[in-house]
């Protein structure tokens, strides 16, 4: 399981599932609700599944599964499609041993196959959420791994494919239509390539004076920022939570113990400036970055603000 138990730990909580769902499916808007979702088990065969939800949508329901990805599979689509037809096997088993129990007449294929004409079975879907540093090269469906050289095109056409749904964190670009701490999730995930863009977020964003261990440890891990961040965990909010706004200096010290004091007075020049313009009181720049007020000052007349 590795990094994957971290992102198991953190969807537990089921107003992110229902979150993630929101967002992905629906763009923001609240069509599904904690309440409207109950754990299923995991198993899938031999395999287990990383995470996965009944969700009650009206008199209906449908079976939403998410998938943590952080390295390339180019055997994708067939893992995905192999989830699915578990979860659709596990439907048509229940409704074959409620068939037995009920007892009512059936034709002779029903009595056969256990499935009545009119048995229906639960939509499936999968979400890949998907974290490598890298631009997903892989395939997005059945078809992309099919060779199909001189196949015939009314043969071809005839080959069912199986589309996957992922989500590329790293290059996810409207975050807002999160609306829980999952937004925070993706948006650190997409700037840890980019040191100054991921000091200038936390910077900027008041949720992380006093995240929660479960985010915490999924943004550590799956930013891959080594044992520089996880030494944050000395940063002690309110109520349990982690302060990671305090462990910027720290961050930004490290390039000056390493030898870059040029990189790190432009790094720490470009947060300040950002920071000024978004209309950041020098107190409060100098409180999260430990700078002293004539140097913030400095740069507001330069920028004659």
């Amino acid at each position: 399981m590795g990094k994957d138990v971290e992102w198991v730990e953190f969807f537990e909580d089921d107003c992110r599932y229902a979150d993630a769902i929101n967002g992905i499916v629906f763009s923001g808007k609240q069509v599904v609700s904690e309440a409207d979702l109950s754990e299923l088990d995991t198993r899938a065969g031999k395999k287990v599944r990383d995470l996965v939800r009944k969700t009650a949508l009206g008199v209906n329901f449908a079976i939403v599964g998410i998938e943590n990805q952080d390295e390339m599979d180019y055997e994708f689509p067939i893992r995905i499609m192999e989830y699915d037809v578990k979860r659709y096997k596990k439907q048509v088993t229940r409704t074959r041993n409620q068939l037995k129990q009920q007892k009512e007449k059936l034709n002779p294929g029903e009595f056969l196959y256990g499935f009545k004409k009119d048995s229906r079975l639960h939509p499936v879907v999968t979400f890949a959420l998907y974290s490598g540093a890298k631009k997903w090269d892989g395939p997005l469906s059945l078809h992309d791994i099919i060779d199909f050289t001189d196949i015939p095109e009314e043969l071809r056409n005839l080959v069912a494919d199986y589309r996957i749904h992922l989500i590329d964190i790293r290059r996810f670009k409207d975050t807002s239509v999160f609306k829980t701490d999952l937004r925070q999730v993706f948006d650190f995930i997409r700037c840890a390539e980019d040191k100054k863009a991921l000091l200038e977020l936390v910077s900027e964003d008041e949720y992380f004076k006093n995240i929660s261990q479960d985010t915490y440890d999924v943004i550590t891990k799956y930013a891959n920022l080594g044992e520089g961040v996880i030494e944050m965990e000395k940063y002690k909010g309110e109520n349990g939570g982690i302060n990671m706004c305090k462990g910027l200096r720290d961050l930004i010290d490290d390039s000056k113990e390493e030898g870059r004091e040029e990189g790190r007075e432009e790094l720490l020049r470009g947060i300040v400036i950002n920071m000024l313009r978004k209309n950041k009181t020098i107190e409060e720049i100098c409180d999260l970055l430990g700078c002293d007020s004539t140097y913030v000052e400095a740069i507001r007349k330069g920028l004659e603000l």
